[in-house]
Order: structure tokens, then C-alpha cells, then sequence
């Protein structure tokens, strides 16, 4: 059995680079068909984008900007030249931001990352991830078919009935949050169902320390992390090495100064940026809000794409919460919902092994009443729930962040 997708896993990093941007003039004249990319590269000779250097040139596309973008020219915000019903599947991620999904085999370019992490034709996989309106369960779903797996569509929550599609179909191979597994193994076991056929995961969305990797381990599942979003699908994947993520093939990633599009050194900790090579739905340049850092040398499992240390925090003030990401916008619409309410701060932290949230808010009529009101806005808003604190006026720190990450990992 091979250890490797294909051999473009393991060629020369020179051969790829220069296949890459061989490649890269034709998406960018495809991408500008589309109004937005046209206004964005007027002016600029496309034919002469073929190197990093004069890809660096090229204005970045904010990913937090895409929410208002695409409200002023639905759906897509102009960056796509092709109508929705080119498309196979249309999506809604929190912003909102509208995703479409292509027709290809394996569109989000997810068979590649399965496959480092064990999955194989025959395997039956159980997919957490979900199927409603988000991409997430399709992401996982179309690789793992396009590698010959049958798939479980599961999708989160319910777990008795997640055990008996577990026993009933014995699969061997698990898909979702790392949070979710933890779940369902504690939940199997305190119930005395029976998980035992689950030997190996990919697992994305949220953090994966390795207190959790050696948790799994320990029960027998040798579990690997992705780093993969609702708009790019898999940007890059763990291999058995464990020694960071290898980027994917047929795409590009920068690494840059936070606020810039500016290619920071190799090391150096930066914002990741991603160009996708794919015509009907390229991004050029699209700048992900998440922290990273280059690193040197090709990966010990032998494959010898650039490789990342995973995610590390984020540039700006969105948060992902239980694979799910929380933004600023969020958290300004439950206070127009609310007029009552003055400041708000959403705190994000971790008790165990699992994300938590607390909306912190200023008013002067406090009322469980009005908690519970609150908490109702932003599991409707955010699409997950979280606790309410209120707080009198005045008593919430005066620096301007609305939401504040301080979950902390071994």
C-alpha cells in the first residue's frame, strides 16, 4: 500500500513551484472575468504574475470583508464570474458568507488529507461534521468518497443515536471535531456502548492539543488534525510524521505581516493568505485572519510541500468556537437586537477539553428575564450557545475588543 496520495505529494519543491505558477496567469484572467477581481487588478500586467515575489504585489482580500462585500453585490460579492446554478451545492457559513460548491470529484481537495491520516477504499467513515447549510459535513464527505469510503452523514450532536449507527455499521474511521470525539467516547463509555471499531480520525475546527491526541491514542485511535475553511476546504493536513501540516497541493500559501499582504521570513509567525487554482471559484490572495509560521525543511514522512506549524491564534478578533467562527459583527447585531444593553465582551476559554462561551454585557436593568433573552440572540446569531453575564454600566474594560480569546493549551 502506498504511503502517498500521488507522486505530486513528493516531487521536487522546485518542480512544484514552478507548475504552480505556470499555472497562475490563466486563474488570475479567469478570475477576472469576475467585476470584483476586475477592479481589483486594473491596471496590472496578469501575464507577469509567475513568481512569489510578483504574486506579493497583488491586493489582499480580507476574509472578515467578505460578509459586506457580498451583501452589496449578492451572492458572491462579485468574485465569481459563474452563475449559482453552475454550482453543485450553495452554502451559508457564519458572516454569512456564501459558499458554492463545485462539480468536480473531491471539490474542496479533501481526499489528499484523508488519506495522510489513514483512510482507505472499504474504510467506513463516521462523519460529525455538519450537513446544514454549512460545508463542513460535505468537505469531509466528498473526499472520503472520492478515496472509495462509504460515509456515515452523522452529523453533530445525538449521541445514542450516533452509538447505534456505531455499532450497527462498525466504522473505522472517524470525522469531526476533536471535542465531539471526547464526547462520544465518554458518553460510549459510561453507557456501555460500544466504539471499539473507530481506529483512526481527521479532526478539524478546534483546537487539538496533545493531551486530547493522547487521550484517543490511549483508547486505541490514532487521530490527525486538519487545517481546512468553509470557503478554501483543506488547506493543509497532519501526516504520520507529527512534525506540523503539509500545505496542500494546487494551491498557494503565504505567510504575512498581519494588516499587510507582506511575506514575513521563514519562522516568523504571520497571518496565512491562499490562492486557489480553481477557475469557476478562485481566490486570489484571500487573507484567513489566522496566525501561523513557516516551516523549514521538507516533512520526515517524506512529502515536500511547505509545511505550517497549525493554527497559532488570530490576527484580528474573530474566534473559532467549536469549529465554528465568531466575529465582531456577530456580536454587534445581538446589541441592535438589544437596545438595552451598552458594551459587550464575549470571552472564550476552555473548561477541559471543551470550548466555552460568556457574553458579558452592560445594562442598567438586569433581569434573568433579559439573560435569557440575550442568550437566545446568540445561539441564534452565532449558531452555538453560550452564558450571559450582565454587568452595571461602566464595568467592562473601555478597549475596544468585543471578543477575547484567552483559552490556553499545554
Amino acid at each position: 500500500m502506498s504511503d502517498y496520495f500521488d507522486s505530486l505529494e513528493t516531487r521536487d519543491p522546485a518542480e512544484r513551484e514552478a507548475a504552480l505558477f505556470a499555472r497562475l496567469p490563466e486563474i488570475l484572467k479567469r478570475a477576472s472575468l469576475a467585476p470584483a477581481y476586475a477592479e481589483r487588478f486594473k491596471g496590472i500586467d496578469l501575464r507577469s504574475i509567475t513568481s512569489r515575489k510578483a504574486l506579493a504585489t497583488l491586493p489582499v482580500l480580507r476574509k472578515a470583508e467578505l460578509p459586506g462585500l457580498q451583501r452589496a453585490a449578492l451572492p458572491f460579492g462579485g468574485f465569481v464570474s459563474d452563475a449559482p446554478s453552475v454550482f453543485g451545492r450553495l452554502f451559508t457559513s457564519p458572516g454569512p458568507i456564501f459558499e458554492p460548491e463545485g462539480t468536480v470529484s473531491d471539490p474542496w481537495r479533501s481526499a489528499r488529507g484523508l488519506f495522510a491520516a489513514g483512510f482507505r477504499r472499504g474504510d467506513v467513515v463516521l462523519n460529525t461534521f455538519s450537513y446544514h447549510l454549512t460545508p463542513g459535513g460535505f468537505i469531509m464527505d466528498s473526499g472520503a468518497r472520492a478515496l472509495g469510503c462509504a460515509v456515515i452523514p452523522a452529523g453533530p450532536g445525538n449521541t445514542e443515536q450516533q452509538f447505534e449507527l456505531v455499532e450497527a455499521y462498525r466504522p473505522v474511521a472517524y470525522c469531526g471535531t476533536p471535542d465531539f470525539l471526547k464526547v462520544l467516547l465518554d458518553g460510549a463509555s459510561a453507557a456501555g456502548r460500544d466504539f471499539s471499531s473507530i481506529k483512526r480520525g481527521l479532526v478539524s475546527g478546534a483546537a487539538f492539543p496533545k493531551s486530547l491526541q493522547d487521550e484517543f491514542s490511549a483508547k486505541g485511535i490514532e487521530a490527525y488534525q486538519a487545517y481546512a475553511t468553509a470557503d478554501l476546504g483543506f488547506i493543509a493536513y497532519e501526516t504520520s510524521a507529527r512534525d506540523g501540516l503539509v500545505v496542500n497541493e494546487d494551491i498557494i500559501v503565504e505567510i504575512v505581516r498581519p494588516g499587510t499582504g507582506d511575506p514575513v521570513p521563514e519562522g516568523d509567525v504571520g497571518e496565512i493568505v491562499v490562492t486557489t487554482l480553481d477557475p469557476h471559484r478562485p481566490f486570489i490572495r484571500l487573507a484567513l485572519g489566522d496566525l501561523t509560521a513557516a516551516m523549514s525543511g521538507a516533512s520526515a514522512c517524506g512529502r515536500t510541500n511547505m509545511r505550517i506549524k497549525g493554527w497559532m491564534g488570530r490576527a484580528d478578533q474573530a474566534a473559532k468556537v467549536k469549529g465554528m467562527f465568531v466575529r465582531p459583527e456577530q456580536v454587534a447585531e445581538i446589541g441592535r437586537r438589544h437596545p438595552e444593553l451598552g458594551r459587550l465582551r464575549l470571552v472564550v476559554t476552555r473548561e477541559g477539553e471543551t470550548d466555552v462561551m460568556t457574553l458579558n454585557a452592560e445594562t442598567a436593568e438586569p433581569s434573568e428575564d433579559l439573560s435569557a433573552a440575550v442568550g437566545a440572540t446568540l445561539q441564534t446569531i452565532a449558531k452555538l450557545k453560550g452564558s450571559v453575564l450582565l454587568a452595571m454600566p461602566g464595568s467592562l474594560p473601555n478597549d475596544g475588543k468585543v471578543i477575547a480569546d484567552e483559552r490556553r493549551y499545554d
